[in-house]
């Protein structure tokens, strides 16, 4: 599916070379673990401004009432997405945490996932959450999470990008558990035809699921808390651990 392709300059991680845009069938499987060590945990995912830490606010404000939640956010060289959770109250400070990458964004939750676990650790330790959530730095389309780091995936595509992106294709469009179209209030001022991205879509994810939302406004959230909670359920049934629902 992939190569290692390697440069003239030295690097202190490898890049992945894909061969095709990935297989929505084919995408790693969830990883058994026991749940009570580490919460099931939802790595979030797309490009610089698609709206990764609105879906993130977004989230928080809907569960935080009948969960306990705890938020990573990773960024190159600033903590400016946990600050902007913070601001926004939408968990204590002591439930957020954040990773300053300090190179590639994808390396940090997929080739050296060390920081970012240790942060979930420490989450774990000091607020023991029920729900665990991963926001990456903004990336490419070729960008997944590693399965040792998240059990359910979600990538953040929007409007903006124009309507060619889901067809574009990359194992963030094609392989992560839920695809979410943002911003579709703007299709209309950039020419996109909502139409055209949903067919897309279905056509390069063979039927995975995809959801249509404005997250800022809390458009379609619901229906990816409806995702998130069924996996989650669905994982902690396999292991014989309760799932608690968020009212």
């Amino acid at each position: 599916m992939h190569d290692h392709h390697h440069h003239d300059h030295p690097h202190d991680h490898h890049h992945e070379t894909w061969t095709h845009p990935g297989l929505f069938r084919q995408r790693a499987p969830r990883k058994a673990r026991s749940f009570a060590e580490r919460a099931f945990t939802v790595g979030i995912g797309g490009p610089v401004g698609s709206g990764k830490t609105a879906l993130v606010l977004s989230l928080c404000r809907k569960l935080k009432g009948g969960m306990r939640l705890g938020v990573v956010t990773n960024d190159i060289f600033t903590r400016e997405d946990a600050e902007f959770l913070q601001r926004n109250d939408a968990l204590p400070s002591a439930q957020i945490r954040a990773v300053e990458t300090g190179g590639c964004p994808h390396a940090a939750i997929r080739e050296d996932i060390t920081p970012n676990l240790d942060a979930l650790d420490q989450l774990m330790r000091e607020v023991s959450p029920e729900l665990l959530v991963v926001e990456s730095g903004g990336d490419n389309l070729a960008a997944q999470y590693s399965r040792e780091l998240v059990d359910f995936t979600i990538y953040v595509v929007d409007v903006a990008g124009g309507d060619k992106v889901p067809r574009k294709g990359g194992p963030g469009v094609t392989q992560s558990d839920l695809l979410v179209i943002n911003k579709i209030d703007l299709a209309p001022f950039v020419g996109a035809s909502l139409d055209v991205m949903q067919k897309d879509a279905e056509r390069m994810r063979d039927g995975g699921p995809l959801v249509f939302a404005r997250c800022n406004t809390g458009q379609g959230v619901d229906e990816i808390i409806e995702h998130v909670l069924r996996a989650r359920a669905e994982a902690l049934a396999v292991t014989g651990e309760a799932a608690e629902t968020a009212g």
